[in-house]
């Protein structure tokens, strides 16, 4: 599956019924954060966790309040855990100059002081539901593709 470089936020969300609506709920710290804003209009991706369904993405235009939008799967946390040591490769810079990195279901992965195009073992330090911060632990891989 492929993520668009636009990307704005990645977190998970359960579809809810009300009064004959259906709504996806935002975190707060989604338009604490400023990544969102209230009653400014989003492209929503739906990615389902079932493995057969992975390269499938609905693609759909919602316009969103503080309360609602998203996206929808079944949550079994994230993909990664503290401590763990991965391979992968840095695809975008952050604000900040920090690489991403994305693995499973688009999980995103912060990586300090590395490059796009950077190939490195890094190793999970802080695991969050939406992203992970991690070290470089083995940088022998650097800058091949």
């Amino acid at each position: 599956m492929d993520i668009s470089e636009t990307l704005q936020t990645l977190y998970t969300a359960t579809v809810e019924q009300d009064d004959g609506t259906y709504q996806i709920t935002v975190p707060d710290r989604e338009i604490a954060t400023g990544t969102l804003s209230e009653g400014e209009t989003y492209r929503v991706a739906l990615i389902s966790t079932s493995t057969s369904d992975t390269e499938d993405t609905d693609m759909t235009e919602v316009t969103q309040s503080a309360d609602h939008a998203g996206q929808q799967h079944e949550y079994d946390g994230p993909p990664v855990e503290e401590g763990e040591q991965r391979d992968v490769k840095i695809e975008n810079l952050g604000d900040q100059g920090d690489g991403i990195a994305k693995v499973e279901h688009g999980y995103v992965v912060i990586v300090p002081e590395t490059s796009v195009g950077d190939r490195v073992t890094v190793e999970m330090q802080q695991v969050r539901e939406n992203v992970a911060f991690a070290d470089v632990v083995d940088d022998t891989l650097r800058g091949e593709a």
